[in-house]
């Protein structure tokens, strides 16, 4: 679990803001602009038959009203991070990322 929290603290020094959310229940009411994320498939490798590397991919999605906010280019300059797309719904801009840590 240490790892995730760490993430957790990670992004927020990203965003400047608390407003970071670990798979948000659908009742919460979330201040913007914010950071959701959830985990999604880790990636491992196996030599001799043992675990050498296994690191957790996250899907960490940047939502905002300002289409032109530097959070996503940090994002995009974190170690092991791949942007994935961009959308915009409800007058808010997505931008999503794959990022392993």
């Amino acid at each position: 679990m240490g790892q995730r929290v760490d993430f957790q603290t990670l992004l927020e020094t990203v965003l400047g803001s608390k407003n970071v959310y670990f798979q948000p229940p659908s009742n919460i009411s979330m201040q913007y602009p914010c950071i959701v994320y959830k985990r999604v498939k880790p990636v491992t490798r196996h030599a001799n038959n043992l675990l050498y590397f296994n690191k957790q991919c996250y899907m960490v999605t940047y939502i905002d009203r300002n289409p032109d906010s530097e959070v996503p280019n940090a994002l995009s300059q974190l170690p092991l991070s791949g942007f994935s797309r961009q959308f915009t719904s409800d007058n808010l801009n997505h931008d999503v990322y794959d990022i392993y840590f």
